[in-house]
């Protein structure tokens, strides 16, 4: 269980840290010409919404063989 919780905590962590580079990267203040973004956000948020259609369809439909059954 603990290895469980540090692997979820280890990939948030990582997620976050990304995000924050990125943000940082991003910005017009901190002078730097060339400074790219680890991530692509928008294709990120794309598959993201893709998983997320993908587990609620497997769910909806075990969740009807299931009451048929």
């Amino acid at each position: 269980m603990n290895t469980l919780v540090g692997i979820i905590l280890g990939c948030l962590l990582t997620v976050g840290v990304v995000y924050v580079h990125d943000t940082m990267a991003a910005s017009p203040a901190n002078g730097e010409a060339d400074a790219r973004a680890i991530v692509n956000w928008d294709v990120a948020a794309s598959e993201w919404h893709h998983v997320t259609n993908g587990v609620r369809t497997a769910w909806i439909r075990l969740n009807n063989d299931f009451n048929r059954g």
